[in-house]
Order: C-alpha cells, then structure tokens, then sequence
C-alpha cells in the first residue's frame, strides 16, 4: 500500500479544500496553509496543513435548507463572539423575509461556505484571528462570483484605525458596535427587493 503524500501541489491542495486556486495561494501566503518552494519556484503545501484545514470544515454543520430554499434571502455573518453569533441567530431569524441565516467563527470557514454557494449578505467583524475582516474582503473583492453579494462590516474599530489598516472599498457598507440591527435590516430589505425582480442567484456547484 503506497504510503499517503506529506506534501501537495497548490492545484491538489486547492482540490481538496474545494477553493479555487487563487484562494489556496493566498492562504499559503497568509501562512494558514504550510508550504515551500521548489528550486523551480512551485510551491509545495504540507498534508498536514491541509487535513488541518479539512478538520475545521468537518465541524462545521452542513447547511441543506440553502437548496431547498433558494429563493429566500441568505445571509452570512462571520463574528469570532459567540455572544454576538447568538445575537445574530436570533435577531435575524425574526426578520419580516424569513432569512435563511448562516454564522460562522472565523473568516476560513467563510470562505469555504461561500465556496459551496453564494450568499445575499454578508455581514462580518474586522479584528479576527487568522484570517481577518480585511483579507476576507479582499479574496471576496477578487472573486467575481461575489460581486453580487453585498458586504456589511460591523466593527468595534474607529474609523482611523480602519484606514490604518488598509481600509475597505467604497461599497462595503461599514457600521460601528453595538451591531445596528435596524440599518441591516434596512439593507435586507432592500436587497430581498431586488432579489425578488430578479430571481436568486445561482449556485456555485457544477
């Protein structure tokens, strides 16, 4: 029995994780996945990096209702609190359009639910560990499967330091804590509005 690989080619690795490519080369250079290089210059991913990552995804709870109920308004909040997650869950889900509500602990595992399908709204804090608020938009920003989710950042951060630390596009909608629930909904309203004249989006599978 041949002995399983302790490293994997970036196409492997982003194979695996079911990202594309670009995502899987960020994470080697935000340091969540461990890699090298070769003397060619092909970067090799530890196995080990990867089951890690594979790990984290398999606690995270399956959400099967999104095909079911495409139509209805998605929404993903990324919060490292899990008081505010709470918050979120139960604020949200007695929203007059019934959302179909997501939360998650940290900006990996956004990105792999986005992977798996796409999201209405996204509503995310900026200071968390690993991958924060700040690269999570930018790997969204990259992506143009994502340019018809709308990002709502809600963050404990001043203005300055957001600016400071590179700031955000124009059209990421930002908002100080405590978390403005009545301007969320507000753009979840709208957003259903528009979702309604135009159908729901796509998946992303196939």
């Amino acid at each position: 029995m041949a002995e399983k690989k302790t490293f994997c080619t970036t196409r492997e690795a982003a194979t695996m994780l079911g990202i594309s490519i670009g995502t899987a080369q960020l994470w080697v250079d935000k340091g969540l996945l461990s890699a090298w290089k070769t003397e060619g210059g092909h970067r090799r991913v530890t196995r080990e990096s990867i089951d890690k990552l594979l790990n984290l995804d398999a606690a995270m709870p399956l959400d099967t209702t999104a095909v079911i109920n495409s139509s209805r308004l998605r929404i993903l909040v990324v919060e490292d609190s899990s008081t505010l997650r709470r918050l979120y869950e139960i604020v949200m889900s007695q929203w007059p359009m019934a959302p179909q509500v997501t939360v998650v602990d940290n900006g990996i595992r956004a990105v792999m639910q986005l992977e798996r399908e796409s999201t209405d709204l996204l509503v995310l804090d900026l200071g968390m560990p690993g991958l924060d608020g700040f690269e999570l938009v930018r790997i969204l920003k990259s992506d143009k499967k994502h340019a018809n989710t709308t990002i709502a950042v809600v963050s404990g951060m001043d203005q300055g330091e957001i600016v400071k630390r590179g700031g955000v596009p124009q059209d990421v909608l930002v908002f100080g804590k405590p978390v403005p629930f009545s301007k969320l909904l507000a753009e979840a309203v709208s957003i259903n509005d528009r979702k309604k004249d135009v159908g729901p989006f796509p998946p992303l599978h196939g």
